[in-house]
């Protein structure tokens, strides 16, 4: 596909899912949400988006219980998927997961108790894999073993910089002040660390909604869940779960700019649209007699008919 505008393609492009909650057996979480097709389905649209990730990242969260079927049934619906697309599967540790079996069940190791922090190198993008878990608890921490580790992987510059992958996002929850009891905590000592360093943005999740900030300076990027999200509408509640707006994120590298586009999951109905047998015609226009077709308001292009009867 031609370049269209004043920006090249992005250097990389990375899948950024969370919070899919999987129980044991397949079954519906809270006896109604149908967790594996809510998954299926976002990785159908993944697919389906000619995105081409180099790297899908899972923000945590991944068993609900951190039952090891769990952990199996997730590994088989990815991993088809990952293996087509010539995706690397980043997994991150949420709240939810349980240290032994995720160790074992998703990477074929020992089962331990120990933190589960890794490095990926993504083509020069390095994308590291943060535990914020607190075994026992919902709440984020780290050890200063953790933020030591840390210290010593951000010493030496990435190519393309560096992407942290954690559950607990380091931001303010405005919106839903509950999460500020299940917050990392102790946020200054991890700001610390990454201020100044290559760090060019943050994945998490955990709050089953989508919101960005900054923390050290560091763009925060939050993807909703893929189980179910929290309505930050719902009167005289503390907290509301609906099973309602699940989404994943797109995030896009580029040599001085990242781009996180929001993915809503479901199936939709068009109500205007343009087929892509048009490309070739785009192809074959100047820049000018691009911009006259597509940007004046008294073009055929632009006009109601033209858009809904394609």
């Amino acid at each position: 596909m031609i370049q269209l505008g004043q920006y090249p393609a992005a250097r990389h492009v990375i899948a950024h899912i969370s919070d899919t909650h999987f129980l044991g057996g397949g079954r519906p979480l809270y006896g109604s949400v149908p967790t594996d097709d809510h998954l299926s389905q976002a990785l159908a649209q993944l697919e389906a988006s000619g995105a081409k990730p180099e790297a899908i990242v899972f923000t945590g969260d991944l068993a609900d219980l951190g039952e090891p079927d769990a952990y199996t049934r997730l590994r088989g619906l990815v991993e088809p998927v990952a293996q087509r697309l010539g995706a690397q599967i980043i997994w991150v540790m949420g709240n939810h997961d349980e240290r032994p079996h995720y160790s074992k069940q998703l990477f074929d190791a020992d089962a331990t108790d120990e933190t589960q922090d890794r490095v990926y190198d993504i083509g020069g993008l390095r994308i590291i894999s943060f535990d914020t878990s607190v075994p026992g608890y919902h709440h984020g921490d780290l050890t200063q073993a953790q933020l030591d580790w840390l210290t010593d992987v951000l010493a030496a510059p990435a190519p393309h910089g560096t992407l942290l992958a954690v559950h607990h996002p380091p931001i303010p929850t405005p919106l839903l002040e509950a999460m500020g009891m299940l917050e990392l905590q102790d946020q200054k000592r991890l700001a610390e660390v990454i201020r100044g360093t290559d760090v060019r943005a943050i994945l998490a999740g955990h709050l089953h909604y989508s919101t960005h900030s900054t923390f050290a300076g560091i763009p925060v990027s939050v993807a909703a869940a893929t189980c179910y999200t929290l309505d930050l509408t719902a009167k005289d509640r503390i907290l509301s779960g609906v099973d309602f707006g699940q989404a994943f994120n797109l995030v896009h590298v580029y040599d001085d700019q990242i781009v996180h586009s929001i993915v809503p999951v479901g199936e939709t109905a068009e109500v205007t649209g343009f087929s892509a047998e048009h490309w070739a015609e785009i192809e074959a226009m100047t820049p000018e007699q691009r911009l006259e077709m597509f940007s004046s308001k008294s073009s055929s292009f632009n006009s109601r008919e033209a858009a809904s009867s394609d």
